[in-house]
């Protein structure tokens, strides 16, 4: 996921991270998970819909549900391993998960220390507004008279002061707050990403509105350990069926409440 952390900071830490972490396992490759008869799986449990717990204490959501489903195909057993954002790289690298998920973005600095998959899913920062608005990309948003509706603290401010200076912002304590501001006309736009605020956007009698442009399209695949091709390779092609198939799709509706914002678009070459 887009952390709220700067990204510099990120880099410089990571390296401490991973020398401080005890490498308690080494990476096992698809014939020895297969031997086995269990895969074991990172899954971030503060990030609902994605990962986290129901009113029974049990760990749910989309990843949740992708696992189960690619154990189910590997004729395997999941053993579900519960993380927090941090420990995502961490336990790649040191061999205690086989793949992490928590909507791992991909980027540079993480390719340098563990491989990526095929896209899973996609997270949009992009414009959420109202059908009837006048608004065509996000830099019309650069003006006096808009009001951008927004969750305190989150990184989205960063971007409204450097990009769009002139608007004005209406702040809020949660992502539920800001779209009812916006379904009750008390502001113009939200900038975020826009995938976590479906759920609650279905709670409203109005059309919504999406801009065309979005700001950025992040692309989050699953983390395996670095030259573990036996398991990547296996894994894309069970992305890509799951893809093709609209498993992936439907999974997505039934956790976020509405189809991918801008969703990956599967192809048979990788």
């Amino acid at each position: 996921m887009v952390r709220k952390s700067i990204v510099r900071l990120f880099v410089l830490g990571l390296g401490l991270v991973l020398l401080s972490t005890p490498l308690v396992a080494e990476a096992r490759s698809l014939d020895e998970i297969i031997k086995s008869g269990v895969i074991r799986a990172g899954i971030e449990t503060d990030i609902l819909p994605l990962g986290g717990f129901n009113d029974k204490n049990e760990l749910v959501g989309f990843d949740v549900d992708f696992s189960n489903k690619i154990a189910e195909m590997l004729g395997v057993k999941l053993e579900m391993v519960k993380i927090l954002g941090t420990d995502r790289i961490p336990f790649v690298v040191s061999g205690n998960v086989d793949f992490s998920l928590g909507a791992l973005t991909r980027n540079p600095a993480r390719a340098k220390v563990i491989d990526y998959t095929l896209p899973l899913h996609t997270e949009s920062f992009a414009v959420m507004t109202l059908e009837g608005k006048p608004f065509k990309h996000w830099k019309d948003l650069n003006d006096t008279n808009v009001t951008l509706v927004q969750v305190r603290g989150t990184t989205p401010l960063d971007f409204i002061k450097t990009n769009l200076p002139k608007a004005k912002t209406l702040l809020l304590d949660s992502n539920a707050d800001i779209v009812r501001a916006i379904a009750q006309g008390r502001g113009d736009a939200i900038i975020d990403i826009l995938d976590f605020l479906a759920v609650h956007m279905s709670r409203y009698n109005v059309k919504w509105k999406v801009l065309e442009t979005p700001i950025e399209v992040y692309y989050c695949g699953l983390g395996v350990a670095k030259g573990n091709y036996t398991l990547r390779d296996w894994l894309n092609v069970a992305i890509f069926d799951l893809h093709k198939t609209g498993w992936v799709d439907e999974a997505w509706k039934k956790w976020f409440g509405g189809p991918m914002v801008f969703g990956v678009q599967a192809s048979p070459y990788f």
